[in-house]
């Protein structure tokens, strides 16, 4: 199946006035196992995004469940908190909710998910992240979805490079 399909429907997203919503697709040369092994970890997106320094949860690792976020110095924030909203192993969705921190993503949600795919001959993953979010008062729709989709690009950048350096291992 094809990125459209997943987006139709699994990345359904109404943003409301001053709001906007995006997807970031990336095909990935890892089995969707690894990849989903490293996404799935709420409690450790340091794991593979690089402007997270430190996670903190309060509590377990459940629906509801919320994390504290300190954030590397050279974005426009230092702290987020945020909140799992769904966490299913089955069809391989993460939905995060950023409900506080010092930045200027309000009313911000995600959702990530993981899609086997065969490129090649050889097994890979299609990853789609897409999100909604509030335009800040002096930023264009189009500045904020740029901002945005930068950010998920070098997450997801990061996770490829992370995902493929582990399969090569797994294939010694």
């Amino acid at each position: 199946m094809d990125a459209a399909h997943y987006i139709r429907r699994h990345h359904r997203h109404n943003p409301g006035h001053q709001q906007c919503a995006s997807a970031v697709v990336k095909h990935i040369t890892a089995p969707v196992d690894i990849v989903w092994s490293l996404v799935r970890r709420f409690d450790q997106p340091q794991s593979y995004k690089p402007f997270v320094s430190r996670c903190t949860m309060r509590g377990g690792l459940n629906i509801g469940s919320v994390r504290e976020v300190d954030v590397k110095s050279g974005l426009p924030a230092t702290t987020s908190t945020e909140r799992l909203e769904l966490l299913d192993d089955t069809e391989h969705i993460l939905g995060i909710k950023i409900v506080g921190g010092d930045h200027r993503l309000k009313n911000y949600s995600s959702i990530l998910t993981v899609h086997p795919e065969v490129t090649e001959g050889r097994s890979g993953t299609l990853v789609i992240e897409s999100f909604v979010v509030d335009i800040p008062n002096g930023n264009t729709q189009d500045e904020t979805c740029y901002f945005v989709k930068a950010l998920i690009n070098c997450n997801l950048k990061s996770l490829s490079d992370i995902s493929e350096r582990m399969a090569v291992k797994d294939q010694m």
